[in-house]
């Protein structure tokens, strides 16, 4: 007996064909999900890898005004969103020259919000990749269960048996198992492949933020900060008895 998918399909019933429409609709949701994670993450990709170099070409000749106008120039480097946005908190004061520790808890804590903001948007619509992989087979195995029990209540009612009786209500069923397998384990990749860049996303920012925040210590401690920073530090460190 041969059957090809055109006709398996007309001689579904109309909950089969549902089943079959519900997995399409998942499969092209999650489809549009990744290459929108794909395409967002080369973009993010390629514009660190030409802020980056920039950027710490500006930490090292102390250029930092030039360094944030070229984070705020990068929209969307998740790295520079990250040191631009912690920047932005303290760069009246990086201007003026009175940086002081305080700040620079600031400073990180402000890396810390958009790190932490970036990875959000960065996962975004995982959540929906994670649920197609873990339910779509068994969205299928709905149908396939549903097109057996069919099948056993035609062979029922006709009074007819044996496996050939049987066998188109069978394939009918098993087909809708074979497309919810089909839709999950492109949904399951991509879910494992997101997240394995994100990790390296997050790792690149940490990096670099890490970078910036001990070339503020740095600057604190040397040329616009320096004697602010010693005199706070003196007076922090004055002991009760001598005074």
């Amino acid at each position: 007996m041969g059957m090809d998918i055109m006709d398996l399909w007309h001689e579904m019933g109309w909950f089969a064909k549902g089943i079959v429409w519900t997995l399409l609709i998942m499969s092209a949701y999650s489809t549009g999900i990744m290459i929108q994670k794909w395409w967002q993450m080369r973009r993010a990709q390629g514009e660190t890898r030409k802020f980056a170099p920039e950027f710490s070409q500006f930490l090292e000749e102390d250029n930092l005004t030039e360094a944030i106008n070229l984070a705020e120039g990068y929209k969307k480097s998740h790295v520079a969103r990250v040191l631009g946005g912690a920047l932005g908190e303290i760069r009246p004061l990086i201007q003026d020259g009175s940086v002081t520790v305080a700040d620079i808890n600031s400073a990180e804590r402000a890396v810390e919000r958009e790190m932490l903001m970036t990875v959000v948007d960065l996962k975004r619509g995982l959540g929906v990749l994670a649920t197609v992989g873990a339910t779509a087979p068994f969205v299928g195995l709905v149908g396939t269960t549903m097109g057996i029990v069919n099948s056993f209540t035609a062979m029922s009612t006709s009074g007819a048996g044996g496996i050939s009786s049987m066998a188109a209500g069978i394939a009918e069923a098993l087909i809708t198992t074979a497309i919810g397998i089909g839709v999950a384990i492109p949904a399951v990749w991509g879910f494992n492949y997101f997240q394995t860049k994100i990790d390296n996303l997050t790792a690149e920012m940490t990096y670099t933020s890490k970078e910036m925040i001990d070339y503020l210590i740095k600057g604190v401690s040397g040329e616009f900060g320096r004697s602010r920073f010693t005199r706070e530090f003196n007076t922090a460190g004055q002991s009760p008895i001598s005074k």
